[in-house]
């Protein structure tokens, strides 16, 4: 039996070669995308091979992960439960996608995944394969092996001389990528517990972070960010740099309690210093470009088009008939958004567009103003007409 497995060197999918070995005496094929985590290839085939792997493939997908998959979120404002920008969820459907590949051309008969039984990536990676490739067997090892815990992992991979960063001090499990990083497990299950300092990965503590604050302009074409205080950037570079300056000023930490797809609950730890300041950016010119009716209407379309993102829906045609209405909504989205971070917070302080629908005439109250104040009166009398005529029958009762 040939299986070609989702690795990313974490302590799961390192006890899961092994272990696929004995359990099916199968020939393993690790992959591994290059999404944005800062891994080393050499490293990761090194520590694939040694743990049991035939061959390993490793991808450089970020590129394709901004341009298909980050930026569409971003026009939509897609942030679950309006926080979480679904930096792990949107990663799924790409490493789905190309380990389908994959495993046509090794001619697998399975793939496998290191998720959970109750997490969310089970859903995204499985509802992937059975739309992609349904021949293919899908094995996910952690839903059937004998381990009950994470330290029992542990005991399997020192048993089997297989290297993992993992300790019983600082037991994390971390996924990574370059739009964010999500941090589970040890002491972050208690939900009452304050995150220690040490489960973040990259961002510096509010407390600690610069005393002054740092400005940036972030311009925007039809959706899409291109250029910061005026220099045009490719969009690898735009996020990395944003992550950075973020971090540095301790942008971008979500801690929450979110409903998980299969009906629990659980407390999330994030990092996305990039996500964030470009949600915050994005929404901010939204609101000045497009007519009320249009901005109320799209966070609705928004808050769907985030969940079908995060229940594993990327390939259906739903989310795609959405993107069709969201990218008609971008065309006027053009312009900056000036931001101010300091001590953990990213806020806006600046925005203008060629396609603005502010007009300083309308809106002041000096003499400039050009607003026909005495036809307000006829406006609210035909507008609350309803609410004259509710008023009229209820006093009757």
């Amino acid at each position: 039996m040939k299986i070609v497995v989702a690795y990313s060197g974490g302590l799961d999918t390192s006890v899961i070669i092994k272990w696929l070995q004995t359990k099916y005496n199968a020939e393993v094929i690790a992959f591994t995308a290059d999404i944005g985590q800062k891994e080393n290839p050499a490293l990761l085939e090194k520590k694939a091979i040694s743990t049991g792997a035939k061959k390993f493939y490793f991808k450089d997908l970020k590129q394709e992960f901004i341009d298909k998959y980050i930026f569409p979120s971003l026009k939509a404002s897609a942030l679950y439960e309006g926080k979480y920008p679904l930096a792990t969820a949107l990663s799924r459907p790409l490493i789905a996608s190309n380990l389908v590949e994959i495993a046509k051309k090794e001619k697998a008969d399975a793939v496998a995944h290191g998720c959970t039984g109750k997490g969310n990536d089970q859903v995204r990676f499985e509802l992937a394969f059975k739309n992609l490739a349904p021949e293919l067997k899908i094995i996910a090892p952690v839903r059937e092996w004998e381990f009950r815990s994470r330290e029992e992992e542990m005991e399997y991979a020192k048993k089997h001389n297989i290297p993992v960063d993992v300790t019983k001090k600082k037991p994390y499990s971390i996924d990574w990528n370059i739009w964010g990083i999500s941090i589970e497990c040890g002491v972050l299950e208690d939900p009452w517990q304050e995150p220690p300092e040490d489960a973040y990965q990259i961002t510096c503590s509010p407390l600690k972070a610069p005393a002054k604050p740092e400005y940036i302009d972030i311009e925007f074409n039809m959706g899409i960010p291109i250029k910061l205080n005026g220099k045009t950037m490719n969009s690898i570079d735009l996020i990395n740099f944003l992550n950075e300056i973020g971090a540095r000023h301790g942008v971008g930490r979500i801690d929450m309690v979110e409903n998980r797809l299969v009906g629990i609950k659980s407390r999330e730890i994030y990092e996305a210093p990039a996500a964030t300041i470009l949600h915050t950016a994005h929404a901010e010119l939204e609101k000045l470009v497009l007519e009320r009716e249009l901005y109320h209407f799209k966070s609705i379309i928004n808050q769907k088009y985030a969940e079908l993102i995060y229940y594993g829906y990327w390939f259906s045609d739903f989310r795609l008939c959405l993107e069709k209405f969201i990218d008609e909504t971008q065309k006027y989205v053009s312009g900056t958004v000036r931001v101010k971070l300091y001590k953990g917070q990213c806020i806006v302080v600046g925005r203008k567009s060629m396609y603005s629908l502010y007009e300083e005439a309308l809106s002041t109250y000096t003499s400039k103003d050009t607003f026909d104040h005495r036809a307000s009166k006829g406006f609210i009398d035909i507008f609350g007409l309803p609410l004259v005529l509710e008023g009229k029958r209820n006093r009757k009762q």
